[in-house]
């Protein structure tokens, strides 16, 4: 056969447009395996999950090179799992350019050092990186430990160097991470979920006694309307948003978007109303007020499972913006009041028939008769035909037979009232009787792919694994400290399983100081750090901008382009002695020191900071689990080593820690028994394995265990079944007593892989789920106290006659029967949903409305003596560089887009392909005011700073109506930065202010004070 060369490449063109357009799925079923199965030939697959965002996709790795003759498994290609629950095979933008991230050109490759006032990156190795960190740690740790107070009580900290855990490594690495901080005394330690959904923990745990999401992603599809506020899942987790998709597909369900923009969200949706960034409590207490107002509310539901009926103390009130209790001095509230009245047995007292004037359900009707629909619109901006509808589409799900989900996440935590917001949806669903219901629930769309784990695990600055709180000053006492944080009861006969906290801590002790650990030192309980203040991510860099921190450990984090104020954070930073950062990518943290022109402007010699710079690992090249949105803990598994001379995360964590614990031996200093007693007794210290922490956190018999009748549950050395295993006596050990029977003599239960649907879309084959594999919290209120389910049609559970059994797992005692007054919120002391909060948050046990910090009122129309959150912390520097509206007349809001994760996807060449270019969205009516058009560039500033990028003028954002002005909102994506693959940008949190939530300090990024202007 003879053809020319042009016959030649006119054939190879087709051929390769036509394998092309197979793999995009345009060609025959047959035609498309053949393919897939050609380019997959002789490759070994592994079962990961992406490293994105918190729907916890399936994926499957294809790797090359058999490990023979030196051939190194490589990875090449990424597809989405078929068989995972979730994602079913689908990925989203982030998730199909995984390959690009894995072998980005950003990728570190050897650990560096910037030296003080040099321009340049140093190679070194990583014996002198182990070693000259271990040095800086221990010569500030010796410097500046506290051993005592100016009580002289023992406290053991070190507050001059600290730590920032990352989000998306493993759980393990989590561990890892805890014990090195907590065993060197830091209390400057925090993690991406001070930066995301703290409030969500803050606001669900007082509402129901667990912080997270109540159910689960593939429940939405049960669902008969959807509520979308405070976030965008089809831009932000796009295939747990399928979810939502098939419920209006398959079960006729109602979506709503409710949110400052039209977004993705919106496109899909049967209705959407805009919303004032900032106002959504008084949009949510207008809806609870309309509930009430309208007699829309599962009655039987809130007399039988929420404190509606419980009588709230005397002295509690509320007046002109302010509760009972309020120290105007010190801006904190006595809590005292936020209590129930109780009788002469110390249970609350309670009126069944609602009459009573203090009961707490017409406490809640005196608090939001306010925010009737007049005083909503007038404050939100929402147009009043559409608040008025949203209200009667919801109020159709008192009815037992429909539920209502609530999705949110980013655009109600980023509040300075986030946790406050996230306590409205909760009322509103007690009253509904839609928590515990397949289908219902306050679901919280987490962010970053193991912000769940991290948190479980206690890796913020006050808190301990498995949400107990770390000890305070004044708690000298193992005794005393139990005493403080165990829960009595409020009602008799409940469960209140808060009361077994002296057996998780005990547990926790024993696995954290081993056998250093026995009763007669408190089981180490002294070696723990205690606090005297918060030193979470905003306190602690308030201190580092003061020059009162010499030292600190950025892990997989970014906090120059993570928190607000970023001119404030370079600015701290500069003022270090030595940074180490731990990274499988270049980063704006680690070249802070550089000048990159406007987009960092500054000069290098004037930077004394030392900065080094390690090379990790990524998701791919890791054995360990991460923990979805759904509580999931799901096991992945390395698809090839870490590149180059990168490390896991465990093995430079390990490197660095068995060097402190070789100089404390050789040299002494200050304390050295945490960080000698802690136990870190590996098959190898300087390289834990994943398996071996996995199995730490799930926990051991440390002694034969036997129930109360004699019957023998674990042997010594035994893995734990389950937490109801754990004591108070020291024979067992659990790094996490809500992971315990994660891993279990049977087995790694993360790494199960059944997809078996046992009804209602649960498959607890799947995985394994935190508490007990339960999948829908709280799923007992699912039915009436009798047993008999609400819906029929969506049953979770029956009695069998002897106990709870069906498609979930009972969060509830399984012996307990029907009628047998044991109710189903059985964390919290009184067993019931709180629609009073009682002491649980810090500004009020009802939600209130305040305006932002930057507002664009000259008041808060309710309240005008008390516009903002009277508890929310303002530091010194943070408050004058604070706007106002006369200079900066615009409410700006960042968001997310689909192509791009948070400041990552940078990074992957697909991603900066499909968004290149930073660009910032307005409306018509402010363009035109402004003479700007699409594609002009625009500066947007700030009292903190500015940026500048392409004007998008778009319908999406709309000019809204407000206490009778204009207001114009202004969408920043927060995607872009001075490193990457993308065009340099500017980072959008030079603009946002230094102001958290009340109870998390979360950041304020959704609503704060800018100007537009024509570049």
């Amino acid at each position: 056969m003879h053809i020319s060369r042009r016959q030649f490449f006119r054939i190879s063109s087709a051929g390769l447009g036509a394998s092309s357009l197979a793999t995009l799925g345009m060609a025959p079923a047959v035609a498309h395996a053949d393919v897939r199965q050609f380019k997959l030939l002789r490759a070994r697959e592994t079962r990961n999950n992406c490293t994105y965002c918190s729907v916890g996709c399936g994926i499957l790795m294809y790797s090359l090179g058999d490990g023979a003759k030196n051939a190194e498994a490589k990875i090449f290609h990424i597809e989405g799992d078929p068989d995972h629950p979730v994602s079913r095979g689908s990925l989203c933008p982030k998730g199909s350019g995984l390959i690009d991230y894995i072998h980005s050109d950003q990728r570190l490759k050897y650990p560096e050092v910037r030296e003080p006032g040099t321009n340049e990156w140093k190679r070194i190795t990583w014996e002198e990186a182990n070693a000259r960190i271990a040095r800086l740690l221990k010569d500030d740790r010796d410097a500046n430990f506290i051993e005592f107070n100016d009580k002289g009580e023992r406290v053991n900290r070190w507050l001059s160097s600290g730590m920032l855990a990352s989000s998306a490594a493993s759980n393990e690495t989590g561990i890892l991470d805890f014990k090195f901080a907590r065993a060197l005394g830091m209390l400057g330690m925090d993690c991406q979920a001070r930066l995301c959904h703290g409030p969500t923990v803050s606001a669900l745990a007082p509402s129901f006694g667990r912080g997270a999401m109540t159910n689960n992603w593939v429940d939405i599809k049960n669902a008969n309307v959807i509520l979308v506020m405070g976030g965008n899942p089809a831009e932000a987790h796009p295939v747990g948003f399928k979810w939502a998709v098939e419920a209006k597909v398959r079960n006729k369900a109602t979506m709503i978007v409710v949110d400052p923009r039209y977004n993705r969200s919106a496109a899909v949706a049967d209705m959407y109303s805009p919303i004032r960034a900032g106002s959504d409590a008084a949009f949510l207490m207008g809806m609870v007020n309309y509930l009430l107002a309208h007699d829309k509310i599962q009655h039987e539901y809130v007399k039988a499972y929420t404190n509606a009926s419980l009588i709230v103390r005397a002295d509690y009130g509320f007046d002109e913006g302010l509760f009972s209790g309020y120290d105007a001095d010190r801006k904190v509230y006595d809590r005292s009041s936020w209590a129930y009245e109780t009788g002469p047995d110390g249970y609350a007292l309670r009126d069944e028939t609602l009459q009573h004037p203090r009961c707490v359900l017409n406490l809640l009707k005196k608090h939001v008769e306010r925010y009737t629909p007049d005083v909503v619109t007038s404050l939100c901006g929402t147009p009043k035909a559409d608040f008025l509808k949203i209200c009667e589409i919801m109020a159709s799900t008192c009815a037992p037979d429909r539920t209502a989900t609530f999705l949110y996440a980013l655009g109600w935590t980023h509040h300075t009232a986030g946790a406050q917001i996230i306590r409205g949806s909760a009322m509103i669903q007690l009253l509904l009787g839609n928590i515990g219901m397949p289908g219902g629930g306050v679901n919280a769309l987490r962010g970053h792919s193991n912000i769940q784990g991290y948190t479980d695990l206690g890796l913020l600055s006050t808190r301990l694994p498995g949400y107990m709180d770390l000890p305070r000053d004044h708690q000298q006492t193992l005794e005393g400290y139990l005493a403080d944080i165990t829960p009595k009861a409020d009602l008799p006969n409940q469960v209140n399983f808060w009361k077994n906290t002296p057996k998780f801590f005990v547990s926790l002790m024993k696995n954290l100081w081993g056998e250093h650990a026995t009763p007669e030192n408190s089981f180490g309980y002294h070696w723990l750090p205690k606090w005297d203040r918060s030193y979470d991510m905003l306190a602690y860099f308030d201190l580092m901008y003061r020059g009162k921190v010499n030292g600190y450990i950025a892990q997989g984090f970014n906090p120059i382009a993570a928190m607000p104020d970023s001119g404030k954070i370079r600015s701290a930073l500069s003022k270090l002695k030595f940074l180490v950062v731990i990274d499988p990518l270049r980063t704006e943290t680690s070249n802070f020191w550089q000048n990159h022109g406007e987009f960092n402007d500054v000069d290098p010699s004037q930077i004394q900071t030392t900065v080094f710079r390690l090379p990790s690992s990524c998701f791919a090249e890791e054995n360990g689990a991460i923990v979805n949105s759904g509580r999931w803990l799901q096991w992945h598994w390395a698809g090839q080593k870490p590149p180059y001379e990168a490390r896991h995360d465990g093995r430079i964590l390990g490197g660095i820690f068995t060097r402190l614990r070789e100089l404390y031996r050789q040299e002494g200093g200050a304390c050295p028994e945490p960080l000698l007693n802690m136990s870190w007794d590996y098959h190898d210290p300087h390289d834990p394995h994943p398996e071996e922490v996995a199995k730490e956190a799930n926990g051991y018999a440390l002694a034969d265990l036997y129930d109360d009748s004699g019957r023998l549950l674990a042997r010594k050395g035994e893995l734990l079944s389950d937490f109801g295993q754990l004591r108070d006596d020291g024979s067992t050990a659990s790094y996490c007593w809500i992971f315990a029977g994660s891993w279990t003599e049977a087995g790694n239960q993360m790494a199960r892989r059944d997809n078996t649907d046992s009804g209602l879309g649960n498959t607890p084959g799947w995985a394994w789920a935190w508490p007990a594999n339960r999948r829908i919290l709280y799923n007992r209120a699912s039915m009436a106290p009798s047993g008999k389910p609400w819906d029929p049609k969506r049953q979770l559970l029956h009695w069998d006659g002897k106990r709870w059994t069906g498609a979930d797992v009972p969060d509830y005692p399984a012996a307990s029967p029907p009628d047998s007054g044991v109710s189903p919120f059985i964390m919290l002391p009184e067993g019931l949903g709180r629609l009073f909060s009682v002491k649980g948050m810090v500004d009020g046990p009802f939600p209130e409305h305040y305006e932002p910090t930057e507002s664009p009122l000259a008041a808060n129309p309710l309240h005008p003596a008390v516009s903002q959150n009277p508890v929310a912390r303002v530091f010194a520097d943070d408050a004058a560089r604070m706007g106002r509206r006369e200079e900066f007349p615009y409410v700006a809001t960042t968001y997310s887009i689909t192509e791009m994760f948070r400041h990552w996807t940078k990074h992957a060449r697909l991603n900066a392909i499909a968004q290149p270019e930073q660009f910032v969205e307005i409306s018509e009516k402010l363009a035109a005011k402004k003479g700007i058009v699409q594609g002009d560039v625009v500066r947007v500033s700030s009292k903190r700073g500015f940026i500048r990028g392409k004007a998008v003028v778009t319908k999406r954002v709309m000019t809204l109506q407000v206490d009778g002005q204009d207001l114009e909102q202004v969408g920043i994506p927060c995607h872009w930065g001075f490193e990457g693959t993308t065009r340099k940008g500017f980072l959008a949190n030079t603009l946002s202010p230094g102001i958290g939530d009340a109870n998390t300090q979360t950041p304020e990024f959704k609503a704060f004070l800018v100007n537009v202007e024509k570049a």
